[in-house]
């Protein structure tokens, strides 16, 4: 990657199991109802869940600007770890989307932790910022996971005492 430190990072605490959280971040059309800026998922080809090699694509937005993203899962470790890396249409690396997943010692909760890489080319950015409109990507994908995170915690939690 061209850049090995994470851009943006989170990690928050969910009242609720390793296997429920992984069963909602391992799945992208469910997991994108949580997300900013994403807006709609779906698997590609005959994948219909989370695999090494699975591919789905990813719809997004800011404000009037509209973007996809091809993805491919690179980490499917149920109720541990979730990732992907994302590429552009023509196949030029993006960035990388990692969840890890640490049970809580009581067994009832567990901390879930969001990060990003960059692997865009650095002849892409200008292209990028013209086409997302986001000039600070590290702090804008901070953001993002931050309101995430939080989305995901309600759900969860409030799944759970229904």
């Amino acid at each position: 990657m061209p850049f090995e430190q994470p851009i943006a990072t989170g990690h928050i605490t969910v009242n609720a199991s390793p296997a429920a959280v992984y069963r909602i971040v391992s799945d992208p059309p469910v997991m994108i109802t949580f997300a900013e800026e994403a807006y709609r998922a779906r698997w590609l080809g005959r994948a219909t869940r989370a695999a090494v090699g699975a591919r789905f694509r990813g719809y997004n937005r800011k404000g009037r600007r509209r973007w996809f993203t091809n993805c491919t899962v690179i980490a499917a470790r149920e109720d541990e770890r979730f990732a992907y890396d994302v590429d552009a249409p023509l196949g030029v690396p993006i960035s990388r989307w990692q969840y890890d997943i640490e049970p809580a010692e009581d067994g009832r909760a567990c901390t879930v932790t969001e990060t990003n890489w960059l692997r865009v080319p650095v002849w892409l950015i200008p292209f990028a910022i013209a086409l997302t409109g986001t000039v600070n990507r590290p702090a804008h994908n901070r953001r993002n996971i931050a309101t995430t995170l939080e989305r995901l915690k309600a759900h969860l939690e409030g799944a759970r005492t229904s």
